[in-house]
């Protein structure tokens, strides 16, 4: 299964970029990321079926890293290819948006800068997919 990541705003060269860049390195998986503009009507590329959509949102439901790992099994052992992961720009996103998500998941009730959430999410990543591979990386307790 493809884990994309599509985010709002242009990570440039930073800390956070490196810190993105050396999890989704070693992730096993295949992975990609998209980059889109702040705003704007332009859209993210063609998706692969069958997919799933999950949105970095203040309203999201705060998952344990093993969860979110079961999560992205079920969705795999269930024949999806791609999973979505998408992180709006400084707004977030609206009900609409939300409602056509699969699932919608916080990292706590802190408000995160995007480029930090990025970095999260691609750590994350890794340690699901390491949790999956039965990788001693997660340590659970």
């Amino acid at each position: 299964m493809r884990l994309h990541i599509i985010a709002r705003g242009k990570i440039g060269r930073s800390a956070e970029a490196d810190l993105v860049d050396r999890y989704m390195k070693r992730i096993k998986w295949d992975t990609h990321i998209t980059e889109l503009p702040d705003s704007g009507g332009e859209v993210p590329p063609a998706k692969w079926t069958p997919v799933r959509t999950v949105m970095l949102d203040e309203k999201g439901k705060q998952m344990a890293s093993v969860e979110f790992a079961k999560m992205l099994e079920k969705w795999r052992d269930a024949g999806v290819r791609e999973t979505r992961f998408l992180i709006g720009a400084a707004d977030g996103f609206g009900d609409d948006e939300r409602s056509g998500a699969d699932q919608l998941i916080a990292f706590g009730k802190a408000t995160w800068p995007h480029m930090m959430a990025r970095a999260m999410l691609a750590e994350q990543l890794f340690r699901a997919t390491s949790i999956l591979a039965n990788h001693p990386y997660h340590r659970e307790g």
